[in-house]
């Protein structure tokens, strides 16, 4: 007699099955809420200056410091601004310039590292020293000064947080990178005598896109909380533009008339901060995932 070979079961062996794969890789309700949040400040800073409900840079000396009513569902500030209308017009400016940082400093910090982790030996050495010794200033105190001595604004900030971030994500990128540069594949590569650009763009970077996005949405967030202390220092962006951190600094004489001109943007900072860094982390994971699952 002989015995029917039977499909061993998935089950009994402990693998999971598509179903349980799916279920594994769908994002949890707290992804969904913070991709919403997200995408809502997203269209903010597209759209949020032609659906304020008032004009923001209009002033009501006669309607100064006013709670919640009369139309202004979050009052007005201390010159009758109305608070929401500057909230949704501000998103531009709290958002463009970290998105502008983050993705000058993925880009810069991924072809350097590459190139250091890829070339190794004297390059490599001197490329980590340079990016030690930005990494080592202090990068706060660094910015208040040129912007302060400068008298440059928000968009010098912007350049000079760039440049401080790059370090970061140097040293990020270049680790990975090294270490993918010894992979048994890469060697193939040069064996068969790839051009080194098709080599670090075909083969090394999707390899290192986890670390790459995750310097991307980490220096965002980072960014984010520096450009609005330094708006709530008056460093940032011009007196008179809608800017979530400016509004911060305007409330601060109003917490006991209207908390909401600071409240509601310190709200704002703090969901987008949140959100945006449990994004990063969950992409990370995941596509980190796969990448080792090759």
């Amino acid at each position: 007699m002989t015995e029917l070979a039977t499909a061993p079961n998935t089950k009994e062996l402990g693998q999971p099955g598509p179903a349980e794969k799916r279920r594994r890789t769908r994002p949890p309700v707290l992804i969904w809420l913070a991709g919403a949040v997200a995408a809502v400040i997203v269209a903010l800073m597209l759209i949020g200056t032609w659906i304020a409900p008032f004009d923001p840079t209009r002033q009501d000396l006669m309607n100064t410091a006013a709670g919640p009513g009369g139309g202004h569902v979050l009052g007005t500030d201390s010159l009758g601004r109305d608070v929401l209308s500057l909230l949704l017009a501000g998103a531009r400016t709290a958002v463009i310039g970290p998105l502008i940082v983050a993705t000058g400093t993925a880009f810069l910090g991924a072809a350097l590292g590459m190139v250091a982790g890829w070339r190794g030996g004297f390059v490599d050495s001197f490329m980590s020293r340079v990016a030690d010794l930005m990494y080592a200033l202090p990068g706060l105190l660094v910015i208040i000064i040129v912007v302060g001595v400068l008298d440059g604004g928000y968009w010098l900030a912007v350049v000079v947080l760039t440049a401080l971030s790059i370090p970061t994500a140097f040293r990020m990128t270049r680790s990975v990178a090294a270490a993918q540069a010894r992979m048994p594949y890469i060697e193939a590569a040069r064996t068969l005598g790839l051009p080194v650009p098709r080599i670090l763009l075909r083969h090394i970077l999707p390899n290192i896109f986890p670390t790459v996005l995750a310097t991307f949405l980490l220096d965002f967030v980072a960014v984010l909380i520096a450009l609005s202390g330094l708006s709530f220092l008056g460093l940032g962006a011009p007196p008179g533009t809608p800017d979530w951190g400016t509004l911060l600094q305007d409330g601060q004489s109003m917490l006991t008339v209207n908390p909401w001109v600071s409240l509601a943007p310190a709200l704002l900072i703090l969901s987008t901060a949140i959100s945006v860094t449990l994004l990063g982390d969950w992409m990370y994971d995941r596509y980190s995932t796969r990448g080792a699952q090759r």
